[in-house]
């Protein structure tokens, strides 16, 4: 993998090295509740870019929510995985390959959000205040 360059937003650095360092026994929590660790490519400089995002299983995926805070602008993430959807999630201690795609069927789509939403109800909160629809994404493990 191409180097690591960190988040310039502090925290989010400061949450990925502490994650890391101890083998997710410390910084594996948001607001009290848990985070995965989302490591993809970067689309302009190649390079590995780590993001915390919320932890939301769905059997042996997990739910990836675009939500920026309900900004009016998507994650920078977000562009990185539409042009490359292999990634690595760390959960805890344990790391996946998975590929992500990004969830259009409307059903489907509901099921996630509810999934989500219910691990951390903050979501919902995000999407009342954006015009525009947040995506979700689900990571499988790749075969």
């Amino acid at each position: 993998m191409a180097d690591y360059i960190p988040s310039t937003t502090k925290w989010v650095a400061d949450q990925v090295e502490l994650y890391e360092k101890s083998n997710g026994q410390e910084g594996a929590t948001l607001r009290g509740l848990p985070v995965i660790i989302v490591t993809n490519t970067g689309r302009v400089t190649g390079a590995t870019r780590k993001t915390p995002l919320m932890k939301v299983a769905d059997g042996n995926g997990y739910v990836l929510v675009a939500s920026q805070g309900g900004s009016s602008k998507h994650p920078y993430w977000y562009y990185n995985i539409k042009v490359e959807p292999r990634v690595i999630i760390r959960d805890r201690s344990e790391t996946y390959n998975m590929v992500v795609r990004e969830i259009e069927n409307e059903t489907e789509r509901a099921r996630l959000w509810d999934l989500a939403v219910k691990a951390y109800p903050p979501y919902q909160d995000y999407q009342d205040k954006t015009d525009r629809l947040i995506p979700v994404f689900l990571a499988e493990p790749s075969s």
